[in-house]
């Protein structure tokens, strides 16, 4: 067995020694602070590299918790998660409730084995918690290792955050597990599965996958999503644990419209299990609050969300959900991921004017992000920046998502050059947000 180990490491070292294709562009000044481990040799620790970066809201003294969105398996999902804490919609969400948003990048090989890493056991745990250690010097921030933490996973990622979950339930506010849940049956047949304390049963988790993953089509590479999902589900909403599940009818294991969901899902957990103290535990959900439904809602006959005391179907295959706003969304996610939204996004900021180009600042609209900015010269739209909005995986996005729910590479900048303004003259600009829903803001000053 100890042969066996040394081999597999030297195998990976082996292609861990190749020229890293990992370098990460983006500048981590603060409000961005990043960190990096090379990998390890020593049994039991972390044999990848691994990089973390944290966003932490400017004028925030001390943080109310962590929220961790992990990337799934494979180089390229690795690489999406050097963009996940620049975010600007998941910044929104953790702006609100004080919370840090980390984005970890583990530099996995093309084609070596993901569960090197998404198995917290290999030493990804033990990585991450030093990161908050360290991180803590480097920020200022001395409560970073003690807060607590959200965890949104796709994919590997999923599954390293199930598995944070049942390892550390006392510390997970709630837990989004898309395309991807720890296995409760032995793995590879030798290592044994992990257990589901009863304190699991208290927090929050959202089982999210694409309809194309084993629901309705039942063929193909991700068609074994929904065979490691349900029992998940049921091992957990057996014992009367906050389980939900949502099935998006768009897509397979790309990530698709899940945010619109998932970021309102976690404000309603973090709004009501935050403690007012550092160093409190986390507050139940409210049970009087709660809402079910069954398992396949969208089936003919099947009945629509409900208040918990009106349910009267099996309870041991019903959704939970938190409050009744979060149930009228979930099941308009079912339907067709036209998750509604009726509050327009926040009016631009600090717009400035150097010769012809226009710089400014904005935040996204909690509920559904950014899809660009219309540009105002003297009263009149000039522009749409961007021009024309794309994001080939759900709505148009202003930083544009990734296939792991990330923005793409080079960020889109604020900014518009006005190539025909009168020279000589004094204009007067506005700028106005327009979140994914079409809703505009206020306009800026």
């Amino acid at each position: 067995m100890r042969y066996a180990t040394i081999l597999l490491w030297a195998t990976v070292a082996g292609l861990c020694a190749q020229e890293s294709t990992y370098v990460n562009p983006l500048p981590a000044d603060p409000p961005y602070y990043r960190l990096r481990y090379e990998g390890s040799s020593k049994p039991g620790e972390l044999v990848f590299p691994v990089s973390y970066t944290v966003w932490i809201p400017p004028g925030v003294t001390t943080l109310r918790g962590l929220i961790v969105h992990q990337h799934g398996c494979g180089e390229g999902s690795c690489k999406s998660g050097q963009t996940g804490a620049f975010d600007l919609h998941w910044q929104a969400l953790a702006k609100k409730h004080g919370c840090a948003l980390m984005g970890p990048s583990y530099e996995q090989p093309d084609k070596a084995d993901c569960s090197l890493w998404c198995d917290p056991r290999n030493g990804s745990d033990q990585s991450f918690q030093k990161s908050l250690t360290d991180l803590e010097a480097l920020s200022g921030h001395r409560e970073l290792g003690a807060i607590p933490w959200v965890f949104w996973g796709h994919s590997g990622g999923g599954t390293w955050a199930g598995a944070m979950t049942l390892l550390y339930p006392e510390r997970v506010v709630a837990a989004w597990l898309r395309s991807g849940v720890p296995s409760l049956q032995p793995i590879d047949g030798k290592r044994p599965p992990l257990a589901i304390p009863d304190a699991t049963l208290k927090v929050p988790i959202m089982c999210n996958l694409g309809t194309k993953e084993g629901v309705t089509v039942r063929e193909g590479r991700f068609a074994k999503v929904w065979s490691n999902v349900e029992p998940f589900f049921l091992a957990l909403r057996s014992k009367a644990g906050l389980v939900a599940l949502s099935v998006d009818p768009l897509t397979s294991h790309e990530c698709g419209n899940q945010r619109y969901l998932a970021i309102p899902w976690l404000d309603a957990c973090l709004s009501a299990r935050l403690p007012r103290r550092m160093g409190e535990p986390l507050k139940p959900m409210p049970e009087q609050d709660a809402w079910l439904a069954t398992l396949n809602s969208t089936e003919p006959g099947a009945s629509l969300p409900a208040p918990a005391a009106e349910y009267s179907s099996d309870l041991t295959k019903s959704v939970w959900l938190p409050n009744a706003s979060i149930a009228k969304a979930w099941a308009q996610y079912l339907k067709n991921t036209a998750v509604p939204d009726t509050t327009p996004p926040p009016a631009p900021y600090h717009v400035r004017v150097s010769s012809n180009e226009l710089t400014w600042d904005a935040e996204a609209d909690l509920e559904s992000g950014l899809a660009g900015f219309i540009i105002e010269r003297d009263g009149q739209e000039i522009a749409m920046v961007p021009e024309h909005g794309k994001n080939p995986f759900g709505r148009p996005v202003f930083q544009n998502l990734s296939y792991s729910d990330t923005p793409t590479q080079p960020l889109v900048q604020m900014r518009f050059t006005d190539s025909n303004a009168a020279p000589g003259k004094t204009h007067h600009y506005r700028v106005i947000a327009v979140n994914t829903v079409g809703l505009k803001s206020e306009a800026s000053p």
